[in-house]
């Protein structure tokens, strides 16, 4: 057996061999033979998600994707105004130890409260983009007391695990009930970058409730937000404007409202915007509702 197979072998490398130069056929390329700076400039075209993805194929692309000028270009440009203002938010008077740029889109990512918890900023994890909310407790809300209706009721609700808003940003919501009039205002300064950008409000008709471990949400106690519209408006520090109406009919669901856009060109400067709801009153008095931003 043994002779057997030192023959074949024998034979094998003598076919082989050609004109007395011993050929060996090469190996087939692999994805870790790709130059790791190659790989890093294919990645720099992808977005987050993707480069993430990319990243668990082996060691060459995980190290690839470490590269800090695939990430500049992912941060805002005013990603170190943000991590200042995380600085002051975590009470530290030493600056941030120096961190990868992967590593800081990875902070500012995740959601950040400021502005005693009445504010939230992170950054968009595909696009970069920088996302701004604000709660309730940053606004003021006001109403007209009817002798025909009750003064405006607040009730605030705790967000925990058996809430049904436990997927609410913050921890409390306004709740507001038997509502003739009502308006909802709302003053920030912030730092954005150079962009385009688009303010909503986050609201929802009606209280939810949990039925044998269902959510539900009657409409007994609606009426009125069909008749007339509500109004939504804003107005920043440079001018710019808008005005919306619309009607509320979708019940106990959250739903974003779009009231308009607006353009920011200087990215070190701060921009201050208002934003309002408006009710006006209507011949029926609306009914139970939530609110909030």
């Amino acid at each position: 057996m043994g002779a057997n197979a030192s023959s074949i072998s024998a034979s094998s490398a003598a076919a082989a061999e050609t004109n007395g130069t011993l050929f060996i056929p090469p190996l087939k390329p692999k994805l870790s033979d790709i130059p790791e700076a190659c790989v890093a400039s294919v990645l720099s075209y992808l977005d987050p998600p993707e480069i993430c993805n990319l990243a668990r194929l082996n060691r060459a692309f995980r190290d690839a994707s470490s590269a800090d000028f695939i990430w500049i270009s992912k941060l805002p440009s005013n990603y170190p105004f943000l991590l200042k203002l995380l600085l002051i938010q975590d009470d530290q008077e030493e600056p941030f130890t120096p961190l990868a740029k992967r590593d800081v889109f990875a902070l500012l990512s995740k959601p950040h409260s400021f502005d005693s918890g009445s504010k939230e900023v992170w950054i968009d994890k595909r696009t970069g983009g920088v996302c701004l909310s604000i709660s309730w407790k940053a606004m003021t809300i006001t109403g007209i007391d009817d002798r025909r209706k009750e003064m405006l009721i607040f009730v605030v609700l705790e967000g925990d695990s058996n809430n049904l808003l436990e997927t609410e940003k913050f921890q409390t919501i306004a709740y507001l009930q038997q509502i003739w009039w009502l308006e909802v205002v709302g003053d920030f300064e912030f730092q954005f970058p150079a962009g385009k950008y688009s303010l909503f409000f986050r609201l929802q008709l009606g209280r939810a409730t949990k039925r044998l471990g269902r959510r539900v949400c009657t409409s007994d106690n609606m009426h009125g937000w069909d008749i007339k519209p509500v109004q939504f408006h804003f107005t920043t520090s440079d001018g710019q404007h808008a005005t919306t109406r619309c009607v509320l009919d979708t019940l106990g669901s959250w739903v974003h409202y779009h009231v308009g856009d607006f353009i920011v060109e200087d990215s070190n400067a701060s921009m201050r915007e208002r934003a309002q709801i408006f009710v006006i009153d209507s011949e029926q008095a609306p009914g139970n509702r939530i609110v909030v931003a």
